[in-house]
């Protein structure tokens, strides 16, 4: 009986944890649908965190206050802000398998950042972690001709870069733990509209992004549900991290690269090949290594 209640309780953290993931997954579908009419990713990220920055605003406007008492945030303002940028536009124009994948190499970043920022030594099973992770990327990337393995088009280096700037996102919140909870969730969602938007405009006067189209109900309606959708996900992120290990945690979220790969596989967003097949395979492998770090 008590072994029947603690599964029933230990259900609803991975249910919650797998919709994050499902959301995040899939996310690259909406995000497609809003560029076709008109709305570019980075304009559709700045709106989307924008509504989250002014519920958080109305709910709880003292986390203003913290958020600028604590300089140390603002780089979880540039982390989170550049890990949306990047993840969103790159599903959103390129392979979404490979993006995704490339996007998991975040534990090779991780190793790497909590050694800088956060003195952690290097130990045998990390150093595993960051070979399987170059390994995997390198069979990625390997282009036909034998050239070095680099990102070779924008979507892969948007899924790299995103990566790295959401591993530098979750050694900042390590390290800022003791901040207060919704002045860092402010951060993170204040960087996805600041960064987007910024970059938006930035790239917009280039002529390399265009405005936002006149308002519409179809687009608008787009944005405000996706916008609720990645709200919620996150209140389930946040519901399931609190009540799961850190190891459960990491293996549950993993489970992003599967629904983003079965969807772009089914709408025809995204192939399979050998090489992506035995590189995805070493990085996930390099990710669930982290259940076994202490």
């Amino acid at each position: 009986m008590a072994a029947a209640a603690s599964a029933r309780l230990a259900l609803w953290p991975v249910l919650g944890l797998l919709f994050n993931a499902f959301t995040w997954g899939v996310s690259w579908w909406p995000f497609r649908q809003l560029q076709d009419q008109g709305l570019h990713p980075l304009w559709a990220t700045a709106l989307i965190y924008l509504l989250a920055v002014l519920l958080i605003s109305l709910w709880r406007p003292a986390s203003w206050g913290q958020l600028l008492r604590a300089p140390a945030l603002w780089w979880l303002v540039l982390a989170s802000g550049t890990t949306n940028a990047a993840f969103n536009w790159g599903v959103t124009i390129g392979d979404v398998v490979r993006v995704v994948l490339l996007f998991y190499l975040m534990p090779l970043w991780a190793v790497m950042l909590a050694r800088l920022v956060l003195g952690e030594h290097l130990t045998p099973l990390a150093g595993v972690r960051v070979l399987l992770a170059l390994a995997g990327a390198a069979i990625v990337l390997w282009p036909q001709g034998g050239a070095l393995p680099l990102p070779g088009t924008l979507a892969e280096g948007l899924g790299v870069l995103g990566g790295f700037a959401f591993a530098l996102n979750n050694v900042m919140l390590r390290r800022e733990a003791h901040q207060p909870e919704l002045a860092r969730a402010l951060a993170m969602f204040l960087g996805g509209a600041v960064v987007a938007g910024l970059l938006a405009l930035a790239l917009g006067a280039q002529g390399l992004v265009p405005p936002p189209p006149p308002p519409a109900w179809p687009w608008m309606a787009g944005a405000l549900g996706l916008g609720a959708m990645f709200l919620l996900s996150n209140l389930t992120l946040q519901y399931g991290a609190a009540r799961l290990s850190a190891n459960a945690t990491a293996v549950v979220m993993v489970t992003e690269v599967l629904f983003a790969s079965v969807s772009s596989l089914l709408l025809g967003a995204g192939q399979l090949s050998l090489p992506l097949v035995a590189g995805g395979a070493l990085i996930v492998s390099a990710a669930l290594l982290s259940v076994f770090e202490r």
